[in-house]
């Protein structure tokens, strides 16, 4: 398979995907509660330039078992 830019975005969102469903999984369980805890980080650009109008918003909520996931991924992907 060859490496490419677009295959490593892949894998990063993937490993997010999967370390945030783990996380949904463990909620239940108080004594890893840290590694579920969510801080959300939010983009709302938009824009009124008289012929065109934009309004965006973004948001992405990250926490411990997606970063482990996005690192995993990496990892996954440098030993391919």
């Amino acid at each position: 398979m060859k490496k490419t830019k677009f295959t490593l975005f892949i894998f990063i969102v993937l490993g997010l995907l999967a370390g945030t469903i783990i996380a949904q999984l463990l909620t239940s369980v108080q004594a890893i509660s840290f590694l579920t805890k969510s801080t959300p980080l939010e983009w709302h650009p938009k824009a009124d330039l008289q012929v065109l109008k934009y309004d965006m918003y973004f948001q992405v909520k990250l926490n411990l078992m997606s970063i482990l996931g996005a690192v995993g991924a990496i990892w996954i992907y440098r030993r391919m």
